[in-house]
C-alpha cells in the first residue's frame, strides 16, 4: 500500500543518511581524540583546551555511535525494544551523551571567550587567571548534570514502556507513542533549561568575542599591522560566526524535537535527526580547522604520501 511504501522509504532514507553522518562523525571525533592522546603521551600533560576537546570528542563519538545503533535496531529489529531493559538503557545513554555534548560545547565556547578576549575589566582579568583551575570543575559539573538527566530518562521510559507494552499495536522507532505526563514534563523542563542555558552562554560568549576581535582588528588597521595578522583575526571572527550559526540551528532542532515528541509525524523527526547529526559533524570539523595542530595533522593524514609515491 502507499502508506507502507512511504514508511519503508522513510526508514531506508533515515538509515542511509544517519549511517553516513554517524560514521563520518565518529571518524572525525576519533581522529581528535587520538591526536590529543598521542600529544599527551609525548608531552605527558594536557592543557585546559585539550582537556575540553578530548572530553567533547569522546562524548560526540559515543553519541553518534549510540544514535546509529539505536536507529539500526529500531528500523531493522524493532522487537529488541520490547525486551527489558533495552529501551531504558538506550534512553539513559542517549540523554547522558546529549547533555554532556551540549554542556561541554558551551564550556568550550566560554573558555575561548575568556582566553581570547582582551577586555581590561577586573572580572575578566580574574577569570583569565582562574579559568584553568575552573575547567576540571566545569567538566565534573557537566558529568553530574548529565547523570541526573540519564537517571530521569531511564525512570520515565521505564514507566512509558510498561504502559505501551500492554497495547497490542506494534510500534517502531518513528511511531513510538510517548504519554505526556508529569514526569515527561519534568524531563522536558530540565532539558530545556540545559539547552537554553548553553545557548545563552554561547551567544554571550560569541558576542563578547566578536566585540573584542573587531576592536583588535581596527586597532591593528590603525597601527598598520601586516596582512597575515589581519587575516588570522578575520579567520577567527568567521569561525565564531560559524559557531553561532551552528548553535542557533541546533537549538531550533531541539525545540522541534520537543514539539513532535508526542506526535507521530515521521518527516519532522527525520529532518531533526539528520540536522542534529550533521551539525555535530560540522562543529567537529570547525574545531579541527580552528586548531593549528589538529588541522596540520589532518591535512598530513589526508595527503597520503604513500599514494603520491605510487
Amino acid at each position: 500500500s502507499p502508506d507502507t511504501f512511504n514508511a519503508t522509504s522513510h526508514d531506508a532514507m533515515a538509515m542511509v543518511i544517519v549511517t553516513l553522518e554517524a560514521f563520518a562523525g565518529m571518524w572525525i571525533n576519533a581522529f581528535i581524540v587520538s591526536v590529543l592522546c598521542i600529544a599527551r603521551v609525548q608531552r605527558k600533560s594536557f592543557n585546559s583546551n585539550e582537556k575540553i576537546l578530548l572530553f567533547l570528542g569522546c562524548c560526540r563519538f559515543g553519541d553518534l555511535c549510540s544514535a546509529w545503533l539505536y536507529t539500526f535496531l529500531s528500523l531493522l529489529y524493532p522487537w529488541c525494544f520490547y525486551v527489558h531493559p533495552v529501551p531504558q538503557l538506550f534512553s539513559a545513554l542517549s540523554s547522558f551523551l546529549n547533555a554532556s555534548n551540549v554542556c561541554v560545547s558551551a564550556c568550550l565556547c566560554v573558555f575561548y571567550c575568556i582566553k581570547i578576549t582582551n577586555f581590561r575589566h577586573t572580572f575578566f582579568i580574574y577569570l583569565k587567571v582562574k579559568v584553568d583551575r575552573m575547567v576540571p570543575w566545569l567538566l565534573l559539573g557537566s558529568v553530574l548534570l548529565s547523570l541526573l538527566m540519564s537517571t530521569l530518562a531511564y525512570s520515565i521510559v521505564d514507566g512509558s514502556v510498561s504502559t505501551n507494552l500492554n497495547s497490542t499495536t506494534p510500534n517502531n522507532f518513528w511511531k513510538l507513542h510517548v504519554r505526556m505526563d508529569g514526569q515527561l514534563l519534568t524531563l522536558f523542563a530540565i532539558s530545556g533549561f540545559i539547552q537554553s542555558t548553553a545557548f545563552v552562554a554561547v551567544i554571550f560568549s560569541a558576542f563578547l568575542l566578536l566585540i573584542s576581535l573587531w576592536r583588535h582588528k581596527h586597532k591593528m588597521q590603525t597601527n598598520s599591522v601586516n596582512t597575515l595578522t589581519m587575516d588570522a583575526h578575520i579567520k577567527a571572527i568567521k569561525s565564531i560566526l560559524c559557531f553561532f550559526i551552528i548553535y542557533s540551528i541546533n537549538f531550533t532542532g531541539f525545540i522541534m524535537s520537543l514539539v513532535y515528541a508526542t506526535k507521530e509525524e515521521i518527516l519532522p523527526r527525520l529532518v531533526t535527526l539528520v540536522f542534529q547529526c550533521a551539525l555535530s559533524v560540522a562543529h567537529s570539523l570547525i574545531l579541527i580547522f580552528s586548531n593549528p595542530k589538529l588541522k596540520k595533522t589532518l591535512l598530513r593524514t589526508l595527503s597520503c604520501p604513500k599514494c603520491k609515491a605510487c
